[in-house]
């Protein structure tokens, strides 16, 4: 690494340091494919997911949930959880249904062949399209949905790798970045809150699949769980409409269940590490 008075400066040809990764040092790389060879489990259910309750996550076992709300029995699931802090989504298994070793990633075991469906904007298309649920029919009320849905699809990155990435896990605070970053996300706030100040959820006046994908990660930041003090930080309680939004489509029943799948941390009557039953959610600690 070289540096002049105006800092660091990149060199012709760039080299992977193992060293310089900060928290996520361990399972970043430069390279795809696996790194062991580990097959998959596969439960009892239709559908297998693997995945661990990020934002990304989230969006897929919310929509599951929500199908078998709506009473979709074919919606069944297992959901595995998926180590990435331990390289998980390196495995031969998990490359095989994700070759981008990115959770979530699905296998559809209905049919003769299985499906395997990764990316999870695809992943909640597929599944309002095999369902009939969740995404309208009428053309201009699902284009509008699909339009929010590739937004979120789109913007989270600025959110969650630029943002959250360098105010909250970056072993050095550039304010640089964190002030171009934060910028973007105030704006993306603002385009949620003034959207939201005249329909009742993002799309319009139907309940979609563009709230379950942009619930996670900003009514998530609404909430003020991620990143640690982002939401005084960002002041987030400001945006009263999208603080709306966040409180009635976080007291579903079917998100809070689907929210807490996979989840590994926090408090224990919000840990489902894996879901293989409707009944698992009965066995919480909710002393």
């Amino acid at each position: 690494m070289s540096t002049t008075d105006n800092g660091y400066q990149p060199p012709e040809v760039w080299t992977w340091d193992q060293g310089n990764g900060g928290e996520w040092a361990s399972i970043n790389r430069p390279i795809a494919g696996a790194t062991h060879e580990k097959e998959l489990p596969i439960g009892k259910h239709p559908l297998q997911l693997y995945s661990l309750a990020t934002p990304n996550g989230q969006k897929v076992t919310i929509m599951l949930e929500e199908l078998l709300a709506a009473g979709e029995q074919g919606a069944e699931y297992d959901a595995h959880l998926i180590k990435i802090g331990e390289g998980d989504q390196f495995s031969s298994g998990f490359v095989n249904v994700n070759p981008n070793s990115k959770i979530p990633a699905l296998l559809d075991r209905s049919g003769d062949e299985a499906v395997r469906v990764f990316e999870s904007g695809h992943i909640l298309m597929y599944l309002a399209e095999k369902f009939g649920r969740f995404l309208p029919e009428d053309p201009l009320k699902k284009t509008e949905a699909l339009n929010w849905l590739f937004w979120l699809q789109g913007s989270a990155p600025y959110l969650g790798g630029g943002f959250g990435h360098f105010y909250h896990y970056a072993p050095v605070k550039i304010e640089y970045a964190i002030d171009r970053f934060a910028m973007e996300t105030k704006r993306q706030l603002d385009l949620l809150d003034k959207t939201l100040a005249d329909r009742a959820y993002i799309a319009g006046d139907e309940y979609t699949i563009a709230d379950m994908a942009i619930w996670p990660w900003y009514g998530g930041l609404a909430r003020g769980v991620q990143y640690g003090n982002s939401g005084t930080f960002l002041d987030v309680k400001s945006y009263q409409h999208l603080q709306r939004w966040t409180e009635e489509v976080g007291a579903r029943p079917a998100v809070q269940r689907g929210r807490i799948v996979n989840r590994t941390w926090g408090e224990a009557d919000e840990q489902l590490a894996e879901r293989h039953d409707a009944s698992d959610f009965d066995h919480l600690n909710r002393s």
